[in-house]
């Protein structure tokens, strides 16, 4: 009787009535345990609105790409290790959650092609675009109300976009409950110096690829890297550094992880004024 009421009503009043009507109450409790994960799209609205108020007020978004990475590593590189990287830096701040990556970021221009665009697979966008996105993205969590909104990108041509962005929401919301920070810091860090000190040492072959990138999306997924291929082919080595054995390659990319991690966190630290 109900589902044949609820039928009717839809044939006669005005589009969204009867979906906002059955809409639940937003104070409603949540009736399970909260999901261990810091990933926002992971969770449930009530899950995030409980981790709210036990005090996770920040959220990162991460920017990555979807790009040509040489012939072994897939095209979502970027999104690939953020999967890593931004799990290691929220649950480092303990108060933090992760917006969904942002994956459509400028690559070159689309016609004619330029950069990244020249080879199959790229998907890139204007700036604009990329700036339009990033607003809107930003300012929804705006109005969940988290205080601190972080922009970190995983590549090199989301930079001017998320700083442009930072810096004009930064004057926009002037006054309001909630910041948002642009953290170059996490880009910057010297991975490659990093794993130089390990005893590593790399010889650029031109691929777009090394041994940081390999590591790392191995430990999310091995068959990104085409890690089973290149073995039964014999090429699984990047810049003269070998990848194999796994144990030894995973290792090293979690120590990689962790070490970038608290560079941003403490980055991340330092915007917010310390432990806010």
């Amino acid at each position: 009787m109900i589902r044949f009421v609820i039928a009717l009503a839809a044939l006669f009043l005005p589009a969204g009535v009867v979906a906002q009507a059955a809409s639940p109450d937003p104070e409603s409790p949540r009736p399970i345990d909260i999901h261990d994960t810091v990933w926002l799209e992971e969770l449930t609205w009530m899950e995030v609105r409980d981790l709210m108020r036990t005090g996770v007020g920040t959220v990162l978004i991460p920017t990555g790409g979807i790009e040509q990475n040489g012939p072994y590593l897939a095209l979502g590189k970027h999104n690939v290790i953020l999967r890593a990287t931004m799990d290691a830096v929220a649950r480092k701040l303990g108060d933090a959650l992760v917006a969904p990556i942002v994956p459509f970021v400028p690559e070159g221009a689309i016609d004619p092609p330029s950069g990244h665009m020249r080879y199959p697979g790229t998907v890139s966008v204007t700036e604009e675009t990329f700036r339009a996105i990033l607003f809107d993205v930003a300012r929804s969590m705006k109005t969940h109300g988290f205080a601190h909104v972080i922009l970190l990108g995983d590549s090199g041509s989301n930079r001017d976009g998320m700083s442009a962005v930072a810096e004009e929401l930064a004057e926009e919301w002037e006054g309001s409950s909630t910041r948002i920070h642009y953290v170059p810091e996490y880009y910057t860090f010297d991975s490659g110096g990093w794993v130089a000190n390990r005893g590593i040492e790399e010889v650029d072959e031109g691929l777009h690829d090394d041994v940081r990138h390999s590591a790392i999306m191995m430990l999310v997924d091995p068959t990104s890297v085409r890690m089973e291929e290149r073995i039964r082919a014999g090429n699984f080595s990047i810049n003269s550094v070998e990848l194999s054995p796994l144990g030894a390659t995973l290792e090293l990319a979690r120590g990689l992880v962790d070490a970038q991690a608290d560079a941003t966190a403490e980055a991340i630290r330092r915007r917010r004024g310390g432990g806010s």
